[in-house]
């Protein structure tokens, strides 16, 4: 039997940014399958996971979760932003992280 994801994959770009200042509280993730803003619209509000392992076991696990929220479209070519809890480390540029397909507005 195959195994079904119930998530949708993503890659952080990096953070939001000016010409000269980064704003590290919004990062920008580029979506899989997704090629416009339109299509972006549909992961409005969905929650995000960047799930890594750490060295040390915390109640038994080293795989850590940080969670966030996408909050708007950035540009047309299907980028959205979005906020942590905590702001993501700079290693993660270019990590994947997971697309929750809920909070659901269909």
């Amino acid at each position: 039997m195959a195994e079904t994801r119930l998530y949708s994959k993503g890659r952080v770009l990096g953070f939001e940014r000016a010409k000269r200042t980064q704003n590290p509280n919004v990062s920008l993730l580029k979506l899989e399958g997704v090629q416009t803003s339109k299509d972006a619209q549909f992961y409005l509000g969905k929650r995000v996971a960047y799930v890594y392992r750490a060295k040390r076991e915390i109640n038994g696990s080293k795989i850590r979760v940080i969670w966030g929220r996408i909050s708007r479209v950035h540009g047309t070519g299907g980028v959205v932003k979005a906020r942590f809890r905590k702001n993501l480390p700079a290693k993660t540029m270019g990590a994947s992280v997971r697309v929750m397909l809920y909070p659901s507005t269909i």
